[in-house]
C-alpha cells in the first residue's frame, strides 16, 4: 500500500463567532443590540512650534534638562556636563534641573553625593515643580509635552521610549564616552541615516 497524501483544503476559512450568539451570553436571552453611544474623543492638538517633523523652537541657547542617571553616567565616564554639552550640540546649553529630580538625588542617599554635589552646581539651573509627587520621569515627560523647548538628557531607556512618542523633542544621551543625541541632525553625536 501507498502512502495518503494529504492535500490542503483551499476553501477552508476559519469561522468567527458573532457578538449577538447566545453562547457568549450563558443564560440570558439576548436582546437586540442597540447602538452605542458615540464617545467623544481627546486628540491632542499639535504643537505650533512642529514644522512637519522638526521642532523650531529648538535653538541656541539650548535648554537641556538634565535626569539622575544622565549625571551618574557622566560621573562614571569622567565628562563635564556643561563642556561636554557644548562639543556635542556646538552651542551654549543651559542644563536645567527640576525638583523632582533633585529629589530623587536626595532619596539615593550617600553614596551618590558626588552626583548631588555636581547637581547643585551654579551652572545648573533649578526648576521648580508644581505637580503632585516627587517621580522624577513623569515630571520631565509632562515639562516636556508643555514646553517643546527642552532636549531631554537621559540613558534610562524607559524614559528614552516614552519620550521618543513625543513628537519634536530630541534626547541626549552618554555613549562610548561622550555625549550623542538622537532626533537632531545638526549635532556632532547625532547618528548618521
Amino acid at each position: 500500500m501507498g502512502k495518503v497524501k494529504k492535500t490542503k483544503k483551499f476553501g477552508a476559512v476559519k469561522r468567527m463567532i458573532q457578538a449577538s450568539d447566545p453562547r457568549l451570553n450563558k443564560g440570558t436571552v439576548t436582546e437586540k443590540k442597540q447602538k452605542p453611544e458615540t464617545e467623544v474623543r481627546h486628540v491632542d492638538k499639535p504643537s505650533s512650534a512642529l514644522f512637519f517633523k522638526y521642532n523650531t523652537q529648538l535653538g541656541p541657547p539650548y535648554h537641556v534638562l538634565i535626569d539622575t542617571n544622565f549625571i551618574n553616567f557622566s560621573i562614571r565616564n569622567k565628562l563635564d556636563i556643561c563642556s561636554s554639552m557644548l562639543d556635542c550640540l556646538y552651542a551654549k546649553c543651559t542644563p536645567y534641573i527640576t525638583d523632582c529630580v533633585m529629589a530623587e538625588l536626595e532619596k539615593l542617599g550617600a553614596k551618590y553625593r558626588v552626583a548631588l554635589r555636581i547637581a547643585k552646581d551654579p551652572r545648573i539651573e533649578r526648576l521648580i515643580c508644581s505637580h503632585k509627587g516627587t517621580y522624577a520621569d513623569d515630571c520631565l515627560v509632562q515639562r516636556v509635552q508643555e514646553h517643546k523647548c527642552y532636549i531631554v538628557a537621559t540613558n534610562d531607556k524607559d524614559l528614552r521610549r516614552r519620550i521618543r512618542k513625543i513628537p519634536g523633542v530630541p534626547i541626549m544621551f552618554v555613549q562610548q564616552k561622550r555625549y550623542s543625541i538622537e532626533r537632531m541632525p545638526d549635532a556632532f553625536g547625532a547618528p548618521r541615516t
